[in-house]
């Protein structure tokens, strides 16, 4: 199995609909593993978006990261990156998709409300910025068994 890490952003909570972008990732199938509200620092945001440094969106990008919480979590499940990546959408609110969660809740680009890491790789590095291994919790997925 196959891990990913997500981040709902500071719009997310503002908006009220943590619940319904979560329950489409439990709807495919995938498992939550690792949840949590984080009040994210300067550091930690720029440490997040280290590969960003210098580009024109950086500083708002970090700026809107830093305006509120963020629900941060690791999602478990077969091909799990390349599942999120599909289920969030492009980056690019324009091109993003109905049925996608960008494309059914995001508005403008740079207010994205979610981020899903591109590679096994960096979900790996983004894990372990949001998460100590405490607090990943493995349970067997008994898939409908006591329902």
């Amino acid at each position: 199995m196959e891990r990913t890490f997500v981040m709902l952003k500071p719009g997310v909570l503002q908006r009220r609909i943590a619940g319904e972008v979560l329950s489409r990732f439990e709807r495919k199938g995938l498992k939550i593993i690792a949840l949590k509200i984080v009040r994210m620092d300067r550091a930690m945001a720029e440490a997040h978006y280290a590969e960003h440094k210098g580009k024109d969106f950086y500083e708002k990008l970090v700026d809107y990261t830093l305006s509120g919480p963020v629900v941060a979590m690791i999602l478990e499940g077969e091909d799990a990156v390349t599942a999120v990546r599909r289920m969030v959408g492009p980056t690019d609110v324009q091109n993003s998709q109905p049925g996608t969660i960008r494309g059914d809740f995001a508005y403008r680009t740079r207010l994205n409300i979610v981020h899903a890491s591109d590679s096994t790789a960096g979900a790996e590095r983004e894990t372990a910025l949001f998460f100590k291994p405490g607090e990943i919790v493995e349970w067997e997925d008994r898939n409908g068994q006591w329902y």
